[in-house]
């Protein structure tokens, strides 16, 4: 059974509670600080396309676990990835919000809460 508020979002399964994000306000200034901390982060490159040995300038910041399926991840660093708009588009349905394949495999490469930037720079 769940239960869900308004606001401040409370959600019931069985007979734990847990705290839900909202929806993210990707207008709102905690977004925008946010993004411009994961590009400078990341360099204002495109890291799926760093991957891939070319070098794209990175203006979206992805999350690789979607904010409202697991909006418990929403704001964290290692969850979110600097990427160009046409990487982007290959990674998310734009008219569904979904992963696409490709989307996916980059999910499944991340493990939740594994700060990937530090494995990659061999740290």
């Amino acid at each position: 059974m769940f239960l869900i508020a308004e606001k401040g979002i409370v959600a019931e399964s069985g007979s734990s509670f847990f705290a839900l994000e909202e929806n993210m306000d990707y207008y709102g200034n905690k977004w925008k600080k946010k993004r411009k901390h994961i590009l400078r982060l990341d360099g204002y490159v495109c890291q799926v396309s760093r991957m891939y040995g070319r070098t794209e300038e990175a203006t979206v910041v992805h999350h690789i676990y979607p904010a409202d399926m697991y909006p418990e991840w929403a704001w964290e660093d290692w969850n979110l990835i600097s990427v160009s708009m046409a990487t982007h588009n290959r990674l998310e349905n734009r008219q569904t919000g979904e992963l696409t394949e490709e989307g996916e495999r980059l999910q499944q490469m991340i493990r939740p809460g594994e700060d990937w930037r530090k494995r990659r720079a061999g740290k």
